[in-house]
């Protein structure tokens, strides 16, 4: 008995010198001995995504584009978030109480661990002033990237913007690589580009202490990964034509599209009216990206792969010729009186060959070649015979690149309308219609439509002689890249290289002593080939149109000029033409009369015939 008391006693014992021993160790840790304090307060890891710098975009000259500029972002990790005065906060950053609130919330419904932005786009004053007092914020932390930057006012169409990936991008497994607060291309070159552009996050690990503050790198920054950038862009586009030409179609409506034949390159690429894209870089994005979208000029309208209801007008009369001379329904001497019982046409000289008609841009001469290639006596079924000649004409008016995406590097293009007996079908029923029904598609109305890029386009086609190669904007992937293989590919045309001589001999002389004279560059010893055009349009004034390439021979530009309501293609459009091309071969413009005239809009005061 006297022995198991003992025991009982001796365990006690045991356990209260053991529990002095904890006490005492306890006391010298917490109040004698501080390195355990300090361990305590450094023992917290933060990682710091790095973002990467976007790729830059260069123009064909070397000239930039597209920069980099920085920006902060204020992030915040929920779990660290302690004690937080919330109207303090709010008087910080400047927002107000209930978007402090509901901003909080939204971090915590994302991630309660994982950091998330809070508030974007500082700039350089509003970090210092903030990064000076986050120590009180606790939670809270500065992230520093970069946003894009323009050191010009032009382009904006074609180079798109980026903004914050959304909610729903989010959520779709294709973006499995964003982020919360990732900037990612939204149209144009941005988002064409995407994947080049957007480089590759890194990610820093810091520790820091209770409040926030680090207090350097976790083990020396061995588990860092270091930010790659994204690729440089080389463009195609010329940014000193670019700018002349916006700075001529200023306060007009329309489209410009500038072409390289031999190549497919875009020099100029101009949807009028334009903006200036620095309005999507700061935080007035949102309410800039709004006032734009609602604008009733239609401003974020990418006229030039877009506009494709349209008709094309005169100019798609080139097309209807030389598709006639393939098929040999007419040759460069067929003679043709100008019958305005058949359509109504201006004055000039009757009867007209193929050089003739293509100057003076005929109607009732077109008419009848037209309706020689339809109805060839294929059947004897008037009905029949129109239907047969029109599905085998469309598809040779398919091979110039109408009524179908050319495959442009910029997403959003628009196929454009090419009539086919499908469609008479369901209008008029099979068989009950004939070339009476279709004959304004001769003179480039009726069921046709065409964007401005496929009216450059065709330009790049009859310059070469037969084939185009697929308009592109970027030359170059990366410094010493080349464009995409789809870009190098040549793509002919049905007609014959021959049929484009006289179609090409008569286009200069449209702009030698044609409607297309105001385009007239011989002082300069440029031979200019053109043709105009008038749209018709149901809604107000026409729409003017004028096509060309220059010089004729071994040619360096192809343009397509389409200003809205500018009501005749010789008055209004080829000036522009002639100024562009100007500028562009000889980077210098002698023709300051024509200049003087297009930005008088004098033209939009002739009165229509």
């Amino acid at each position: 008995m006297n022995y198991l008391e003992n025991r009982k006693y001796i365990i006690q014992g045991i356990f209260l010198i053991i529990g002095v021993v904890f006490t005492l160790r306890l006391f010298y840790i917490q109040v004698v001995d501080s390195s355990y304090k300090q361990a305590a307060e450094t023992n917290a890891i933060k990682p710091v995504i790095q973002y990467p710098f976007r790729g830059l975009i260069y123009d064909r000259n070397g000239k930039l584009l597209v920069q980099n500029t920085p920006v902060y972002d204020l992030m915040v990790v929920p779990k660290d978030v302690k004690n937080l005065d919330t109207l303090r906060l709010a008087e910080l950053v400047k927002l107000p109480l209930e978007d402090v609130r509901e901003r909080l919330k939204k971090a915590r419904a994302f991630s309660y661990v994982q950091p998330s932005p809070f508030y974007q786009k500082l700039s350089t004053q509003e970090f210092a002033y903030i990064q000076g007092n986050l120590i009180d914020f606790p939670g809270f932390y500065i992230n520093a990237r970069t946003a894009r930057g323009y050191p010009h006012q032009s382009l904006a169409h074609a180079l798109g913007y980026i903004a914050e990936i959304s909610p729903k991008q989010l959520e779709d497994s294709s973006y499995s690589g964003y982020r919360p607060g990732d900037y990612i291309g939204k149209s144009g070159i941005e988002l064409e580009y995407e994947q080049y552009l957007m480089g590759q996050r890194g990610v820093k690990y810091k520790m820091v202490n209770v409040r926030g503050v680090e207090k350097g790198s976790f083990r020396d920054g061995t588990y860092d990964t270091l930010a790659i950038a994204g690729q440089n862009l080389t463009s195609t586009i010329d940014l000193d034509l670019q700018a002349y030409g916006e700075f001529l179609m200023n306060g007009a409506k329309g489209s410009v599209v500038a072409i390289e034949p031999s190549t497919g390159e875009v020099l100029a690429y101009i949807s009028a009216p334009f903006y200036d894209p620095n309005l999507f870089t700061g935080k007035d994005y949102g309410k800039n990206y709004m006032a734009l979208l609602q604008d009733t000029n239609k401003t974020m309208f990418n006229r030039p792969i877009m506009a494709d209801q349209n008709p094309p007008g005169s100019i798609f009369k080139l097309t209807q010729a030389l598709i006639a001379l393939e098929e040999g329904a007419i040759n460069p001497n067929t003679t043709y009186a100008c019958n305005k019982a058949l359509v109504n046409c201006h004055a000039h000289p009757s009867p007209l060959n193929l050089y003739g008609a293509v100057q003076h841009s005929c109607n009732p001469w077109f008419y009848q070649a037209y309706k020689a290639l339809i109805n060839r006596g294929k059947s004897k079924n008037t009905f029949t015979d129109t239907a047969i000649g029109l599905k085998e004409w469309r598809e040779q008016v398919l091979s110039f690149g109408f009524g179908q995406q050319l495959g442009i590097d910029i997403p959003g293009e628009k196929k454009g309308i090419v009539a086919s007996t499908d469609l008479y079908d369901r209008v008029y029923g099979k068989n009950r219609w004939k070339y009476s029904t279709i004959y304004s598609l001769s003179i480039g109305q009726g069921e046709l439509g065409v964007t401005p890029l496929q009216m450059a386009n065709f330009m790049a086609v009859v310059a070469n002689r037969g084939y185009y190669i697929t308009p592109h904007i970027i030359r170059a992937v990366g410094d010493d890249g080349k464009p995409l293989k789809e870009y190098q590919e040549k793509h002919r045309a049905s007609v014959s290289p021959q049929h484009f001589e006289p179609i090409i001999a008569g286009m200069a002389e449209v702009v030698r002593a044609g409607t297309g004279r105001r385009a007239n560059l011989e002082k300069v010893g440029i031979v200019v080939c053109g043709k105009t055009g008038t749209a018709q349009n149901p809604q107000g004034a026409d729409h003017a149109v004028f096509v060309a390439f220059a010089p004729k021979d071994n040619p360096k530009i192809a343009i397509a000029v389409y200003v809205e309501h500018g009501k005749w293609g010789g008055q209004s459009a080829a000036p522009i033409a002639g100024l562009m091309i100007e500028q562009y071969l000889t980077d210098t413009v002698t023709i300051k009369d024509q200049e003087k005239w297009v930005l008088s809009r004098e033209y939009l005061n002739i009165k229509s015939k």
